[in-house]
């Protein structure tokens, strides 16, 4: 099996080479059967790939130690479950995984628009295989996962090694929720080579209008789903697994997936801008390429170990390999764009900056400037060895101080957008539909500070989400009402009917629905306490109104590792709530331990309990407690995004024209019907 997955793999490469050559021949000549040829060609490349990804599955459920490979990342004790997982646990794996998942996207492409658009789709599929060219270089020459283990004998020939067992999985990703993390955010950095390659496509064949955009409208919103949620689980992973107490702690790696998000986001909203005022052409040609590069190099951080990270893999050569696809993606985008720049002129100007054209190009100035923001501070460490020879960190304030104005400010054209008309708003109108949530949302943030919020951006997030909120149950109630009154029918299914005419706007308005959520859950962090104790049995520790009793202490052996578990009762006001079971485990085979956090959540707070060990002194277990105010909003917020981007996803239902009933005349007096008078709905305004 390991010889027919590395043949998959280099007939992938060849078939690869082929359609990249008879793409560009088939656009320079434009004969069908070459276009054909170079378009089956590619769809052959996505299933060898296919082949290659199931060849590896296949040598991880078989437990074959000949594998290099399976030797580094699994054992025989390890269950199915992570067995599957531990694929993309190294860095071969996780390249020839990133060439799947890119497959998956380029077959659906290649089969959802074979036979149409003919002037553009020759171009998309050179740039997509143009990619899988990469990636295959690198799966088959550069990262391999079908090595096999090998010794040089006396004679000096090579002979395989059959290991009778693996060193096991990393400790850190035998968990869940690993086994879906990584491919849900794998698969927002690859869906954005989609809209990469019908943005580059349409610039090289100078495709018209803004079709390209119609065409990938649901591709970058798939991609953008993808690499949120995905974000959303590497957060929760951190939360759960790590025993530090928090989500997010600015990590290059949490970074790497951030930055093409704002970006990705930015294209989202101002994308609009060229839909209805032919505005913006270069700057979302330009938002998509550098989207796709962040793409590219976050994986580059990712893998190349220039900066130290807890989620990347270990540093190796493979870097220079990204810079040089970077380097010459980014050539051929600005030659394209040079050579093609005429194409892209705007139709309009900024009529106004009272507008909701200047709402989406603030909101995309703050995105960038945010992306701006974490990659210097990325880099910061890497940049400063350069010139002083010496790593310079910047930690967490640094992020928080640049970013939670930029999020707040962001939160805020969040609730401003919908209130603002195209090209000009009004005063009266502004007076109309700012003036109750605005007054509103600040009486809230008053009452905050009088019951004791005196954190600053606690109480501005507070009264932003407030404000936020009501803009948008308004332009449900505006829109639904008027459908209700006209239809006859009551206001929730006025509000269904209203959504699903227009489910791109309203689902929109969900998602930020769902982002003030994850906002009110942030906000949280400024109240967090965390207490620390030897705790043996029949110790208690009181941590807000909490009181926590370590009851009894266990071990367990299990076939996988060994665990030490605490039983904690946990009891407030005197009555006993909950039971929980912090614990550490230790794995044998790899002689690495990890820890399983104990979490109480509610709306209000998680009580959050870590076994830490036993104490180097007392040889006493060690329980460090932690209360974390509103988290369970920040993954609330993440479900009901997931719910608007879904609903986004949607197609318009088409309403349906509703006739006024005429009484027919008399035979004694005939007299002409006047025309039938259609009810007129109201589908919000984009």
């Amino acid at each position: 099996m390991d010889l027919f997955g590395s043949f998959a793999l280099l007939l992938a490469f060849l078939c690869g080479l082929y359609a990249f050559g008879g793409g560009i021949a088939a656009i320079v000549t434009r004969r069908p059967l070459l276009i054909k040829s170079a378009r089956h060609a590619g769809m052959a490349v996505c299933v060898l790939i296919w082949l290659g990804f199931g060849s590896l599955a296949y040598l991880f459920q078989t437990d074959n130690f000949s594998m290099a490979y399976v030797v580094e990342h699994s054992n025989r004790t390890l269950p199915a479950f992570f067995k599957f997982a531990a694929i993309w646990a190294g860095q071969q794996g996780s390249l020839l995984f990133w060439s799947f998942l890119l497959s998956i996207y380029v077959f659906s492409v290649l089969v959802t628009y074979r036979g149409k658009h003919p002037e553009l789709m020759p171009y998309v599929g050179v740039v997509m295989v143009g990619v899988q060219l990469f990636f295959l270089t690198l799966n088959n020459f550069i990262a391999s996962p079908f090595q096999i283990l090998g010794s040089a004998a006396p004679s000096g020939a090579l002979q395989w090694i059959l290991r009778a067992d693996g060193n096991g999985l990393n400790p850190l990703l035998q968990y869940p929720e690993m086994v879906i993390h990584p491919p849900i955010l794998y698969s927002g950095y690859t869906g954005f080579t989609i809209p990469f390659a019908f943005a580059l496509a349409a610039l090289l064949g100078r495709y018209p209008g803004e079709k390209w955009i119609h065409l990938t409208r649901r591709w970058t919103m798939i991609a953008w789903g993808f690499q949120g949620v995905g974000i959303l689980l590497g957060a929760h992973w951190a939360y759960a697994v790590l025993g530090w107490g928090g989500y997010w702690m600015w990590d290059p790696v949490e970074n790497a997936s951030l930055m093409p998000w704002l970006t990705g986001t930015a294209f989202l909203h101002s994308v609009m801008m060229q839909e209805k005022r032919g505005m913006m052409r270069v700057w979302n040609v330009w938002l998509v390429f550098t989207t796709f590069l962040l793409t590219i190099f976050g994986t580059f951080l990712t893998r190349s170990g220039v900066v130290n990270s807890v989620h990347a893999f270990a540093q190796s050569s493979i870097g220079p390999w990204f810079l040089s696809f970077i380097g010459l993606v980014l050539l051929v985008c600005f030659v394209s764009f040079w050579r093609n720049r005429d194409y892209l002129r705007s139709d309009n100007t900024l009529d106004s900056l009272v507008s909701r054209e200047s709402s989406f190009l603030f909101n995309n100035l703050i995105l960038l400037v945010a992306c701006v923001a974490v990659i210097s501070g990325t880099l910061f460490p890497v940049l400063s060895e350069w010139v002083r020879g010496t790593k310079i960190s910047v930690g967490v304030p640094f992020f928080n101080t640049i970013n939670l104005p930029i999020g707040l400010f962001l939160l805020f054209l969040t609730g401003v957008g919908p209130l603002l008309a195209w090209r000009k708003t009004s005063l009266a109108s502004l007076r109309k539909n700012f003036g109750g949530p605005l007054l509103i949302g600040m009486v809230v943030g008053v009452v905050g500070m009088a019951l004791g919020l005196r954190n600053f951006y606690v109480v501005v997030c507070l009264a932003l989400s407030v404000f936020v909120t009501l803009t948008i149950l308004l332009e449900f109630y505006r829109g639904a009402r008027v459908i209700a009154s006209r239809g006859n029918s009551n206001l929730l299914s006025g509000v269904a009917q209203l959504t699903m005419r227009n489910t791109r706007r309203y689902g929109g308005y969900v998602v930020h629905f769902g982002i003030v959520l994850i906002f009110i859950g942030i906000s949280g962090t400024a109240f967090n306490q965390d207490k620390q104790a030897d705790m043996p049995p029949g110790a208690q520790m009181q941590i807000g109104s909490y009181r926590l009793t370590h009851q009894t202490f266990d071990s367990t052996e299990l076939p996988n590792y060994t665990s030490e578990r605490a039983t904690i009762a946990v009891d407030r006001g005197g009555k006993q709530i909950i039971m929980l079971y912090p614990e550490k485990r230790f794995y044998p085979s790899n002689q690495e331990s990890g820890t399983m956090v104990a979490i109480y959540s509610t709306l209000k707070e998680d009580l959050y309990v870590v076994y830490a060990g036993h104490s180097p002194e007392t040889q006493q277990p060690v329980i460090h407690a932690y209360l974390n105010p509103l988290v369970k909003w920040i993954w609330l917020g993440g479900a009901i995004v997931v719910l608007g981007t879904l609903l986004a996803l949607v197609p318009n239902r088409q309403p349906m024209l509703a006739l006024r009933a005429v009484q027919e005349p008399s035979r004694a007096a005939p007299a002409l019907s006047p025309a039938p008078a259609p009810v007129q709905h109201y589908d919000g305004h984009d």
